[in-house]
């Protein structure tokens, strides 16, 4: 299987950052770790196997980042507002650095997804761009960041909410474009944040933007049903 390492200087974040690229042409997936998880995450808990039939036939290319959790919402020492401008920053990086990079590959469909606090960061990336993205998973997710924050807001953790910025979205071309994305939330029923999956996915319908609400039996938040998850939802495009 093609793999690629790359590191650069980010100007987004004022530090180094890393990725991992698998496959060599398919739909763009942008790979989102779990919680102060690193680039080789996936591929080090068998989210690449679990994709290798899609990554070898060119039917999707994986681009695994690297997270800044520790700096933003993992940083409880810091007041949410600057958790929240830390997030941003990584939000720039993603789609001014990243992204860039990912267009190598002219494949014009492109995939967020990721598992715990990744389901996080896709959706609300996905969400706040959704005119790049064609689908985003989200698997085991929180998407109701004020959990986070004791439940503090203002407008740095706002724009970074998604659970919050979609309620009150009136960009006609941007609900358009949600409305044309594939939406899939995934979960355990007995998930501890289960409850925030369904009340995203009430808030997505009142707005007009479909999406699919998917509970699993039992707990189902671990690796191994990560796997089963990201291969049934991923899909195949040429």
């Amino acid at each position: 299987m093609h793999r690629e390492h790359h590191r650069w200087y980010s100007p987004s974040l004022g530090r180094d950052m890393e990725l991992l690229v698998f496959g060599h042409a398919g739909a763009r997936l942008l790979a989102l770790p779990t919680s102060l998880g690193r680039f080789h995450e996936w591929q080090d808990f068998g989210m690449i196997e679990a994709l290798g039939e899609h990554l070898e036939r060119g039917w999707v290319q994986a681009y695994c980042v690297d997270s800044v959790d520790a700096e933003s919402w993992y940083a409880r020492y810091l007041h949410p507002g600057d958790r929240a401008r830390r997030q941003l920053q990584y939000d720039h990086y993603i789609v001014d650095e990243v992204l860039p990079l990912t267009q190598r590959n002219d494949n014009p469909f492109l995939i967020a997804a990721g598992a715990s606090f990744g389901a996080y960061q896709a959706v609300c990336l996905a969400f706040r761009h959704p005119e790049m993205f064609g689908r985003v998973i989200g698997m085991s997710g929180l998407y109701d960041i004020r959990d986070l924050t004791d439940g503090y807001s203002d407008g740095n953790v706002y724009s970074v909410n998604p659970s919050d910025f979609v309620i009150n979205e009136h960009d006609e071309g941007r609900l358009a474009a949600l409305r044309r994305m594939d939406i899939i939330l995934a979960t355990g029923r007995s998930d501890p944040n289960v409850g925030s999956n369904e009340h995203l996915s009430r808030v997505l319908w009142d707005r007009g933007i479909g999406n699919a609400l998917r509970l699993w039996d039992g707990w189902s938040h671990d690796w191994p049903y990560w796997h089963h998850m990201i291969r049934t939802y991923i899909g195949g495009h040429d």
